[in-house]
């Protein structure tokens, strides 16, 4: 029992200290805090450009979306039990609307870390409206698409969205079980 107990405290620490290092590496390069307003039209624009040289049928959602979220990077690692976070820019119709973040708790076999970036769009304002509320997850069900050529006109809206990611470095292996969670905060 006291051996299990230490394991677990153990695993946590690890997990703990892989998503502290996933967050200082996103601070420092500047796409949050207070830099994140003099360096989110960089940031964002680099990774919708990545996402359409990946694929250029994701062009399609960019321009007919209600509106997006662009997450430039998600930092993600775990050793068990695991999570995600990540830091995003809200757009309507290409104007930026918000911030958000999205956080995530994983627990299953999993170890390694990992940096991708992440955009959802939201088919039309029921969608966003669902979303804007502060109250918006995907559930252990939900699957995003990853981008590679054609993907996008493959994909389909699903409850008014569609989630795309792009990986960006790093290395997991994972069966896990869980969401992500977001929260919204309009700019003014």
């Amino acid at each position: 029992m006291i051996r299990n107990t230490w394991l677990v405290l153990a695993l946590s620490a690890v997990t703990a200290l892989g998503i502290s290092a996933c967050t200082t590496t996103a601070t420092t390069t500047g796409w949050r805090g207070s830099q994140a307003g003099s360096t989110k039209g960089g940031e964002v624009g680099a990774t919708i450009a990545r996402f359409k040289s990946r694929d250029p049928s994701i062009k399609s959602y960019f321009e007919h979306a209600y509106a997006y979220a662009v997450f430039p990077t998600v930092g993600k690692g775990g050793l068990g039990v695991g999570g995600a976070y990540g830091d995003g820019y809200v757009y309507r119709h290409g104007k930026m609307v918000g911030k958000t973040t999205l956080t995530q708790l994983t627990v299953g076999f999993q170890l390694g870390g990992q940096a991708y970036s992440e955009v959802i769009f939201f088919r039309d304002e029921s969608a966003f409206k669902h979303f804007e509320g502060g109250n918006f997850e995907f559930d252990a069900q939900a699957s995003a698409v990853a981008a590679t050529v054609g993907a996008a006109a493959n994909a389909g809206y699903r409850r008014g969205v569609v989630v795309f990611t792009l990986a960006k470095g790093g290395l997991m292996y994972e069966a896990t079980i869980g969401g992500q969670k977001f929260s919204y905060t309009p700019v003014k």
